[in-house]
Formats: structure tokens, sequence, C-alpha cells
């Protein structure tokens, strides 16, 4: 049996991406080059270029692809404190982002100079908006998910963006669990300056991302070269890896609300036959708005790390939600950010649907996971 509830991690390749990725392959030429095969690739390059941003509702030329979303949020972020206003150093930053942002912004306090102005999360992990605006004035730049990565809980990103654009502060949104499962609109969010988007999460190829970066914003680049992508992302263009990335974002765009409808359900089974199983679980995060596959649930008296391993020896895919840096396991630092113990942070798994998920990858787990949190609880209490 082999059951992958990991989805929120990586997602299978689309067919749709696979067969865009072989076709632009067989185009030979560079994007920058004026001669014939060049050109042809130009042309790709743009069509995939507009086709992405038709679901990410902004601009062609505000489309910046890059190598993933781990390089569009260090772009977004370092460029965006490079360009920022003068007299400015302070990053608005909510607890429990994701940790390219984490990071990226301890990066900034360190090497930099930026002064870090935290903002805390509710209880089923929403950024407080009011937190967030009486944080942002005077501020160099903000940033925040659409949707944690690993609760689930969808953030009020219009809101935000309104906040930020009315203290004048440039706005990051990292949209990358949120695309394709939730509406995304860097038009209809004034006043955001750049958006993180991610290929592999929608069925696209691991590798490949992008930077929204409106027109009015000035990020500084992080790459220097031949001054591609408005000069804010130089070198050679992978073709191919844009052609399938808007690939996979137009059919999940496509098939989005249906398929959310489809996973909401899965999720409603899957927690309800957990929960029953095991009275002792319970779901974090929004139990409404949230992304429609994933379920992130606390298993009170077990270490997530050992329940993990058991379901992967029963041949079951899924995720602890916390980072494993260096080989040592972490508590899950949203749930402490919720104000969780740190017991209960270590005692969390994210199971996250996808596209490739059945009714029978659910009742799989259900019936495999009585068994490994009995013997998880009984690892922990010798």
């Amino acid at each position: 049996m082999s059951v992958y509830l990991d989805h929120a991690a990586t997602s299978p390749l689309r067919p749709e991406a696979r067969d865009a990725w072989l076709a632009a392959s067989d185009v030979v030429g560079n994007a920058s080059s004026i001669h014939a095969g060049g050109q042809a690739a130009r042309r790709l390059l743009e069509q995939s270029r507009e086709d992405l941003a038709g679901v990410l509702g902004c601009e062609p030329i505000e489309v910046v692809f890059t190598s993933g979303g781990t390089e569009s949020v260090n772009l977004a972020l370092k460029g965006l404190w490079w360009g920022r206003p003068e007299g400015t150093d302070a990053v608005v930053l909510p607890d429990g982002e994701h940790h390219a942002t984490l990071d990226t912004v301890e990066w900034l306090a360190a090497h930099e100079g930026a002064r870090v102005e935290a903002v805390r999360i509710d209880r089923v992990g929403r950024i407080a908006v009011d937190a967030f605006a009486a944080a942002l004035p005077g501020g160099a730049l903000a940033t925040a998910l659409v949707a944690n990565n690993e609760i689930g809980t969808v953030n009020d990103a219009a809101a935000l963006a309104a906040a930020a654009l009315d203290a004048g502060v440039p706005l990051h949104l990292d949209a990358v669990a949120a695309l394709g499962h939730v509406p995304v609109s860097f038009s209809a969010w004034r006043g955001t300056s750049a958006l993180s988007v991610s290929a592999h999460k929608i069925g696209g190829p691991v590798g490949v991302g992008a930077l929204v970066v409106a027109r009015a914003a000035h990020p500084v680049a992080l790459l220097h070269g031949g001054g591609q992508q408005r000069g804010l992302r130089s070198g050679t263009q992978d073709v191919p890896g844009a052609a399938a990335f808007a690939a996979a974002a137009v059919a999940a765009e496509r098939e989005r609300l249906a398929e959310g409808e489809r996973l909401a359900a899965l999720r409603a089974r899957l927690v309800a036959g957990v929960q029953a199983a095991i009275p002792e679980v319970e779901l974090l995060g929004d139990p409404v708005d949230r992304l429609p596959g994933n379920a992130h649930l606390l298993f009170r008296g077990a270490s997530g790390e050992t329940l993990l391993f058991l379901l992967d020896q029963a041949g079951i895919s899924v995720s602890t939600g916390s980072a494993c840096q260096a080989g040592v396991a972490e508590p899950s630092h949203v749930v402490l950010a919720m104000g969780r113990s740190d017991a209960e942070a270590r005692s969390v798994l994210r199971l996250t649907l996808g596209r490739t998920s059945t009714t029978a990858d659910v009742d799989a787990v259900v019936a495999a996971l009585p068994g490994a949190y009995a013997r998880a609880v009984a690892s922990a209490s010798r």
C-alpha cells in the first residue's frame, strides 16, 4: 500500500505540465537571442508569462520567473529592503511565517541592521489585521502569508494589503500555499508590491517559481548579468520550466472550485474518522477558513515524529509540519505562535490531500492511525 498525503510539501506532476515541458524542450534557442530559434523560444516564454499572469490577476510584465518560492521570497524581501524609503528600518513580520521568510528576515536583521516588528497570530493561526496595521507606520516593508502552509488557515489578504496601502509600506504576500486552492488576485489586493508563487505545489515542476512585482515597486535585484526580466532576475530564462508552470497554473485554476469542494469533503471524512477512533485528536487552525485539503492534527501524548515514522512504515506519507534542521527535529514554530505548549508543538501531524487523493487513501489513514497512535503514546511514556 502506498498513500501520499503530503501534497503541501510537493505535488505530483500534472500531465499538462509534463507535456508542456517536453514540447518546450524541443524549441532550441536562448530566449535572449535574436535569431529565429531564439525568438521562437521568446514567444513561448512570453506566452507562458501571459498565461500565468491571467491566473494571478496581474500584468504579464509583472511576472518574474525564478527557481522557486524560496528565491521569490528572498528577491522580494531583500530587494524591497535594499530599495526601501530612506530613514526606515523595520520589517513587519507576523509570527508563524514560512521559514523562507523567517530566515530571510533574520539575515536582514543580522547583516543589514533590519529591525523586526513582530505581529501576533491568533489561536487559529490567523494574522490579526489590527495588530498588523498597528505595526506598519514607518516600516520599511511588510510580509504576510496568504494562507499558512502548515496549519492551513487562510488570512484576509485584502485587509492586510489595504492596511499596507494606507500606511504607505511596501507589502510582500507569500501565496505559495494558496495558489490553486483559494482565489489569488494580485490586482485585487491593492497595496501589494510583490507576491511569491511556486510551481511544484500545484503539479508543476520542482525548481520553478515566480515573483509578481508591481510596476510601481522598485526592489533591488539579487542577480546581475544580462538584465533579463526588467533587470530583476538576470540569467538565461528557463523556457520549459515557465511553460510547465503556466500549464499547471491554468489547469489548477480551471478545476479549483470543484476540486476544492472534493478535497474539503475528503478532509472532513478524514478528520471525522480520526476523531471517532481517537477522541484525543484536535484539529488545529481555522475550522472553516482553511485550505481545503489541509488537516493539521494534534495527537496529545504522542510524538509527531514517532507517528510519522510509524505511518511511513505502513506506506503512508505525511508531515509533522515542523522544521527539521541539521537532523534535529524542532517543535512547530507555528503551533507555538498560536499559544500552544512545547509538548503540543511536538505532537502534530500535517496531512494534506491533493489532486490524486481518494476516499481509499483517507480510509487507509483512518484505519492505520489508531494503532500508530497507541504505539506512539506507549513509546512516549517509557
